[in-house]
């Protein structure tokens, strides 16, 4: 899930945290986890997710946390809804800074066991892939 501001980092001034899971968990349980742990957004933010999170527990639960899920159907379903197609191509834009990021083994080795120094790393790397 991509989370489109900053009032999901650490220290803002809103009092969310980062949210991290554990990689081997099942996306949709821990994606609603994760969502909690966000809280209510003040005002609507897209919530640009793939498929592994377009379940109605999920959306849902995004709905009632003030997030607008933008999420394409699975084909086998049988009411569809809306997909902001242009919003959702924007994923593509997070999934290629994933990308580049795996070039830095520190982050996804995990190699930082607090996650105030894991969140750091992360810092870090955006500092320098945008330095590129």
């Amino acid at each position: 899930m991509d989370h489109q501001d900053s009032s999901g980092c650490r220290g803002c001034s809103n009092g969310h945290g980062v949210a991290l899971s554990p990689g081997q968990a099942h996306d949709a349980p821990e994606g609603r986890k994760l969502l909690h742990r966000v809280g209510r957004m003040p005002r609507p933010i897209h919530l640009l997710m793939d498929r592994a999170y377009e379940g109605d527990a999920t959306r849902q639960l995004a709905w009632d946390l003030g997030f607008v899920p933008v999420v394409p159907p699975k084909q086998n379903r049988l009411t569809l809804w809306e997909l902001d197609r242009a919003m959702y191509k924007r994923r593509n834009e997070r999934e290629r800074l994933f990308r580049r990021l795996k070039g830095f083994r520190r982050l996804f080795s995990r190699f930082e066991k607090r996650d105030v120094m894991f969140v750091a790393f992360i810092n870090f790397a955006l500092i320098v892939d945008g330095l590129h």
